[in-house]
């Protein structure tokens, strides 16, 4: 088995010579949709020259596309100067993710919003509102009469927050993450900001939908976040949120199918496993059956009243907790570069990123216009 096949196969479901994986690749001319079915590897640029553009034919018939053999024997690597590169699983989509959908992911909110982004003053507000709230936001139904009796009493106490508004409220937070085609994917370097004290990897499972919200997928994400500017203020979202490399997925789409549908998504657990070059290691897991909301709910309220015409996919929110101290107590968890974070669950494969500054991360140069003028040229957008 060759370094490239192992890497990769490491990153691939338990069971993925029996499911079938929508991705990207770059075999040296540009990207192209590639489709893996019981673990033969088939270019499906002819049928139709995006991801986008096949999920929105629903073109997922193998036959129709030429096969490559065996995805062990393509050679795909994560290293950007490889002739034949894994890229993120997505192209045009909008990508969108939703925000405070586990009851722990609120309370550090809270938290951020209470500290002004101070890391120093975290564990005692932490302290003071799991005494008051831990047990109480955790089995409450969002948007339901004792979600809005919990609402009344936390205002009247003094504690009420916009955080726990899109906690238990009707409302889920739902924002847009990053522009089209900048997400980064598996073996990529993700980056935080150069001036962020504070920050933390966010592991998730996303969804992939059609441009009229039906979803068509899953795959990990890595929704990486910047604490200390969110919690200064809400109104710096963007700038937590949208950065270079700040938004990774992959290594694949599963699609659904009849051995892989929305409840395994739903029982889904995912791993998270940070090791810094200091020698520093971060476990956490986040358990699906602890989300607040159902994910199609969380996809409804996605699509809302807004039209997709390529499509998008959405982070459904984590329920990992960065409280675990790095180095000084009470300051709880921070990036370092050179941490590698590794996202995994049994059934969509694994994630892995290494951790770089924004500024320091490859640049983000193929957007809507290179890759319409690489399609162009290699003759994918004659029909």
């Amino acid at each position: 088995m060759n370094g490239a096949w192992a890497a990769l196969a490491a990153a691939l479901p338990n069971d993925w010579e029996q499911a079938t994986l929508l991705g990207r690749a770059d075999f040296g001319e540009g990207p192209l949709p590639l489709l893996v079915v019981r673990g033969t590897a088939y270019d499906m640029s002819r049928v139709a020259p995006t991801v986008s553009m096949l999920v929105e034919q629903g073109a997922f018939d193998p036959d129709a596309g030429e096969a490559l053999g065996p995805l062990a024997e393509l050679g795909l690597s994560a290293d950007t100067d490889a002739q034949r590169r894994i890229l993120s699983p997505i192209d045009l989509q909008c990508v969108k993710a939703a925000g405070v959908t586990f009851a722990i992911s609120a309370i550090e909110r809270v938290i951020e919003e209470r500290a002004r982004g101070d890391a120093d003053s975290a564990a005692e507000i932490r302290e003071r509102l799991e005494s008051r709230i831990g047990g109480s936001i955790r089995s409450v139904v969002p948007g339901s009469q004792e979600a809005a009796d919990l609402k009344a009493a936390l205002i009247e106490d003094g504690m009420w927050s916009q955080y726990l508004e899109v906690a238990i409220g009707p409302d889920a937070e739902i924002f847009s993450k990053s522009p089209a085609l900048s997400t980064v994917g598996w073996g990529a370097e993700i980056g935080v900001r150069s001036d962020s004290t504070w920050n933390n990897p966010e592991p998730e499972v996303a969804l992939l939908a059609d441009a009229h919200g039906k979803p068509v997928g899953a795959t990990l994400g890595n929704d990486v976040n910047l604490r200390d500017f969110e919690g200064r203020s809400a109104l710096l979202l963007s700038k937590a949120k949208d950065n270079n490399a700040s938004a990774s997925l992959g290594p694949f789409v599963r699609l659904f199918d009849d051995a892989f549908t929305m409840d395994d998504v739903r029982g889904c657990e995912v791993t998270l496993r940070i090791e810094g070059e200091d020698g520093y290691v971060l476990d956490g897991v986040s358990s699906m059956r602890e989300i607040s909301r159902d994910p199609e709910e969380l996809l409804r309220q996605a699509m809302s009243e807004h039209h997709y015409p390529d499509g998008f996919i959405l982070y459904l929110g984590t329920l990992f907790a960065p409280v675990q101290d790095r180095d000084v107590p009470g300051r709880g968890f921070t990036h370092k570069v050179g941490d590698t974070v590794k996202i995994a669950s049994p059934r969509l494969g694994a994630l892995v990123n290494r951790v770089v500054t924004s500024k320091d991360a490859a640049p983000w140069t193929v957007g809507i216009g290179a890759l319409m003028r690489n399609l162009a040229e290699r003759g994918l957008l004659k029909d």
